[in-house]
């Protein structure tokens, strides 16, 4: 795997200001545009109970409309272990397995919304090329503010590492972007080298296929619209549909 980390910077506490942001959903607004940039995350609250109580899931209403109103999650997550997902895009299949014993909630949402046709002819919104190398997808409206009108809590958190405040997202990682703690949605984020961040982003998959469409859009670059290397792929990557394997989703 590429080791990303940022060289020359003093200290994990200056990283982890300086990267909290760049994986964040802009908070949804009546009154304005929202920039894809958002306020940096606030730090990992605790496990809550309320995510995974008696084995249920939470899902409330979120602060911004439903991007595509179409209902909430099961309270009960259907998968217990992995399960296989496909993006089909107009470059080629990339392959996903969502981790349903350590993520059960956030496997249960993202398939839904793959059901419901949520995915279905959306765009991979923002690339970043630098230290951080992700591309961050899930919102229909491609400007990094779109959800699907609820929100729930994180899972999986990976764990800092030794002396740092900053977590390695490893190559293929698949993991959830946030606006701050019990803000999951619909945006999510694939890993294409490893890369540095703060540990408050769940982790539910990892990508099993396809990691050269993503290193094939990286090359190509981003209109830096976010600053260098951050901001809208230029070689677009659209998600034509979501698939999810097996006979529980389709029931879902």
């Amino acid at each position: 795997m590429i080791s990303t980390a940022l060289p020359g910077v003093a200290g994990a506490a200056l990283l982890a200001a300086l990267l909290a942001g760049l994986l964040a959903v802009a908070p949804a607004s009546h009154s304005a545009p929202v920039s894809s940039t958002a306020p940096a995350a606030a730090p990992p609250a605790a496990p809550s109970s309320r995510t995974a109580r008696r084995g249920a899931c939470v899902f409330s209403p979120s602060t911004g409309p439903a991007v595509k109103d179409v209902g909430t999650p099961p309270a009960q997550p259907p998968y217990t272990s992995t399960v296989k997902a496909t993006l089909t895009t107009g470059l080629g299949d990339i392959g996903l397995g969502l981790d349903g014993r350590a993520a059960p909630c956030t496997v249960d949402s993202f398939a839904y919304l793959a059901t419901k046709d949520f995915f279905d002819r959306t765009s991979c919104h923002r690339l970043t090329t630098g230290a951080l190398k992700v591309i961050q997808c899930g919102d229909p409206t491609a400007t990094g503010s779109g959800g699907p009108g609820y929100q729930y809590d994180e899972e999986n958190l990976p764990k800092a590492d030794p002396g740092k405040e900053t977590a390695t997202y490893h190559k293929g990682t698949l993991a959830m972007a946030n606006a701050g703690p019990g803000t999951n949605g619909s945006q999510f984020f694939m890993v294409y080298g490893d890369s540095e961040l703060p540990p408050n982003y769940t982790v539910f998959g990892e990508i099993t296929s396809g990691m050269d469409i993503l290193e094939q859009v990286a090359r190509a670059g981003t209109d830096n619209a976010n600053g260098e290397g951050d901001g809208a792929p230029k070689k677009r990557l659209t998600l034509q549909d979501v698939t999810i394997a097996g006979s529980q989703a389709e029931r879902l």
